[in-house]
């Protein structure tokens, strides 16, 4: 798996996600399925088969975690130097378009406030990586070349 870049504060959130799954998570799965064995009859028991299905939900977010915070690359934000970095929001507004749109550069698991994300390793993210308020940077788009203002950047 890809190195996966995380501002700390995402990656201690994630260990402790992982911590909790791990323990309370597998211990509360394994009692819903024990009370769901009681009610007798697994073949048509809708309690067990949803406690399972739970349970294996439960496991693959587990070894997703587990994969993240081992191939986790920790980004300390940037120090009010007021660039564009991993875990920071960028106020854009695209070339020829009035509207200034919001974005979080990070991973997914970054996501916080609904914003939209915008991986650094993304052709946009990595345009931006680095510049700072008032930059007009240009990046690659499937559709072709396109132009972006950095409004603002915060954190």
């Amino acid at each position: 798996m890809a190195e996966t870049q995380l501002s700390r504060t995402a990656y201690e959130r994630l260990k402790a996600e992982l911590e909790d799954l791990t323990t309370r998570g597998r211990i509360d799965i394994a009692g819903m399925i024990e009370r769901a064995r009681e009610l007798g009859d697994l073949k048509e028991n809708a309690d067990y088969h949803a406690a399972r299905e739970d349970q294996g939900r439960m496991e693959a977010r587990i070894r997703q975690l587990q994969s993240l915070t081992e191939h986790a690359v920790i980004v300390e934000e940037g120090e009010g130097d007021g660039s564009v970095s991993t875990g920071r929001i960028v106020a854009l507004r695209y070339e020829g378009d009035d509207d200034v749109e919001r974005y979080l550069i990070g991973s997914i698991e970054e996501r916080r406030d609904d914003l939209p994300v915008i991986s650094p390793q993304s052709p946009l993210g990595l345009a931006l990586l680095g510049h700072e308020k008032g930059d007009t940077v240009e990046f690659q788009a499937p559709s072709g070349a396109l132009a972006v203002e950095i409004v603002e950047v915060g954190s």
